[in-house]
């Protein structure tokens, strides 16, 4: 496929406009239509991004122009219909996470759509530079083979009695929130930097009686290879950081040489066996979504579609992460390890 690749994002709520400004900074693409039946939203962030072309129906939009890419950013409950509607153009597609309300329809997307079109799923958290950089040093061989990894999230934007109305208000209904969420990321992050995952065990609670969902759990993650991750979070308790959004936890990831440490600001030292901490130098900052994450993940895709390539986290490989996101809920509800291969 030939730069420059034209583009039209569907949807223009809040995290919409992470994309929108991450897509106006790579120059192999042309970001020619936005869409949304929000007449508010959608004037609003043409205004913002300076895109001419607004359409309130997709069917207008295909009409109108010849699309190489669409971003879809809407709700869960929407992806089936707009991929599918999308692949019966030609037209590939990045699409955000969640996926799909279940399992099930997600499956059904990806097989309907996967035979047409190229589909990514835009799970950012891997992109983010820290997760990148220890993905390097794993790679390396400096803390030899992982053998532990934790991380702990707390985020302190769900203890108040109207959490999440002013940025996400369809938080406070979900019957799954933080794992459905915010959980699914790590799963990826995981599988990104240990391999795949052979049972889970996990424990979720709702803090926050005023909403529907869990906001906070312990998941742990055993690996094929040995290894195990743990995330610690929930989204009631402060953090001591001024931007707890910034990296979405502390990491510590340890192997049978050495250890690798992630602080909320982003920096990271590497402490080899019997030697003293020292800081891992490398590019981060704090622009975007989490270290511009949003910028990486469509670069990727952008590098992906012009060499055809297979990108990432398409969609054969996020339904494993959907997978393990359902043995979770099985393990929580259960309380017992739920083994993958059951």
């Amino acid at each position: 496929m030939k730069a420059p690749l034209r583009l039209a994002c569907i949807g223009t709520g809040y995290f919409a406009q992470f994309h929108i400004e991450a897509w106006t900074r790579i120059p192999e693409v042309q970001l020619v239509a936005l869409c949304d039946q929000d007449q508010n939203k959608l004037q609003s962030a043409a205004k913002k991004f300076q895109i001419g072309r607004c359409y309130s129906s997709t069917t207008e939009l295909y009409h109108e122009n010849d699309l190489d890419l669409v971003d879809i950013i809407t709700p869960p409950d929407t992806h089936f219909a707009l991929s599918k509607e999308a692949a019966g153009q030609g037209v590939n597609i990045i699409c955000q996470k969640p996926l799909a309300p279940t399992y099930q329809e997600a499956a059904q997307l990806v097989k309907t759509v996967s035979k047409k079109v190229s589909l990514m799923v835009h799970e950012n958290y891997r992109f983010q530079p820290w997760y990148q950089k220890a993905k390097s040093l794993i790679k390396e061989g400096v803390i030899g083979l992982p053998h532990a990894l934790y991380i702990q999230t707390r985020l302190g934007d769900g203890w108040q009695q109207d959490a999440y109305v002013q940025r996400q208000p369809y938080f406070r209904t979900m019957s799954r929130l933080l794992i459905y969420e915010t959980g699914v990321h790590f799963i990826d992050t995981f599988r990104f930097l240990l391999g795949e995952v052979d049972n889970v065990y996990a424990n979720l609670k709702k803090l926050n009686k005023d909403i529907a969902g869990e906001d906070s759990g312990i998941m742990i993650l055993n690996f094929k290879n040995g290894s195990r991750a743990i995330w610690d979070a929930n989204r009631y308790n402060e953090s001591l950081s001024d931007n707890p959004r910034y990296t979405f936890g502390e990491m510590l990831l340890e192997g049978d040489l050495g250890t690798i440490r992630l602080n909320a600001d982003g920096n990271m030292t590497l402490q080899i066996l019997g030697e003293a901490p020292q800081a891992v130098p490398y590019k981060h900052y704090d622009r975007g979504f989490g270290g511009d994450c949003v910028f990486f993940t469509q670069k990727h895709l952008v590098h992906c579609l012009i060499n055809d390539q297979v990108c990432e986290v398409d969609g054969t490989g996020y339904l494993e992460n959907l997978r393990i996101q359902e043995a979770i809920y099985e393990s929580a509800k259960r309380n017992r390890v739920i083994h993958l291969s059951s």
